[in-house]
């Protein structure tokens, strides 16, 4: 069962249904799964497939949709996003029709797209179908407003995914940019939920429950050391660790067109370049 303290929604952070009975089990709930092609990679039976030689780029997204429904069997009222492929030169038709296709796997799928761009027009253009998008690898809060004001009118559910993790591997207090993006959204009163991702510790996973944040998705080694520590313990008198990364300040951003903003930003493409290498070193020979 849920804490009672708890309102923001917990995923897993894994492409193997295996996690997902078990941190069912560890947790007592799970609100959904977050699953990319580096998670993919490293479920144990494609791995199997790979080291037989018996995948190809056609037959990967049979695997993956098997993942997918797997997956889905196990919390059949989950959000489960999935990812479609993209490197830096993808356009955004590309990944409008491959989105299409993993959104008739089965309802309720959130098609995961980098925030990019091309990834942009193509969230404009699923979610005002009626898609769910999760806008993944966000490291700023232009991007982040780039994508409430590309998707304004959404049909289908709109998520961002800011990467606190990995902006505290170059120097900066992560969790910051999550309170940015939160407190933002408010002032704009936006449709965009705000999901907490490269969640690398507790201090990650209640620095984001405290900011208010809507959805934290975790790995299993996180969900291990929540149900270690307690999941009863209120995370507002969790003591944080001291850290001397540098603080990322709130910027006043006004509300307008999204290709207005300055999207780019080099750890978005840095994760876009292991998310193909990843996927691509499934089926090279």
């Amino acid at each position: 069962m849920k804490p009672s303290y708890l309102t923001t929604k917990i995923f897993l952070d894994s492409g193997n249904p295996l996690e997902t009975k078990q941190a069912l089990t560890d947790l007592g709930f799970l609100d959904g799964q977050t699953t990319n092609p580096s998670l993919v990679a490293k479920n144990p039976r494609i791995v199997e497939l790979k080291n037989a030689g018996s995948l190809s780029e056609d037959s990967i997204w049979s695997q993956y949709k098997l993942v997918a429904e797997e997956i889905r069997n196990i919390i059949p009222h989950g959000s489960i996003s999935v990812e479609v492929f993209s490197d830096l030169e993808t356009p955004h038709e590309e990944m409008i029709n491959r989105g299409k296709d993993l959104a008739g796997w089965f309802p309720g799928i959130f098609v995961k797209l980098p925030t990019t761009h091309e990834g942009l027009v193509a969230a404009r253009a699923l979610s005002s179908e009626g898609i769910n998008v999760n806008m993944t690898l966000c490291f700023s809060q232009e991007q982040a407003a780039a994508v409430h004001s590309a998707t304004v009118g959404a049909a289908g559910q709109v998520y961002v995914s800011p990467f606190i993790g990995r902006l505290d591997d170059i120097g900066f207090h992560g969790i910051d940019l999550i309170k940015n993006i939160l407190l933002m959204y408010r002032n704009w009163n936006s449709h965009v939920q705000v999901l907490g991702a490269s969640i690398r510790s507790l201090d990650h996973l209640f620095g984001c429950i405290n900011a208010g944040c809507d959805i934290i998705t975790i790995p299993m080694s996180i969900v291990e050391l929540w149900k270690a520590q307690g999941l009863n313990n209120d995370p507002a008198q969790h003591e944080f660790a001291i850290s001397d990364n540098k603080p990322i300040p709130y910027r006043d951003i006004s509300e307008g067109d999204w290709v207005l903003y300055d999207i780019h930003h080099e750890l978005t493409n840095k994760g876009i370049e292991k998310f193909v290498a990843d996927w691509k070193g499934l089926f090279a020979k």
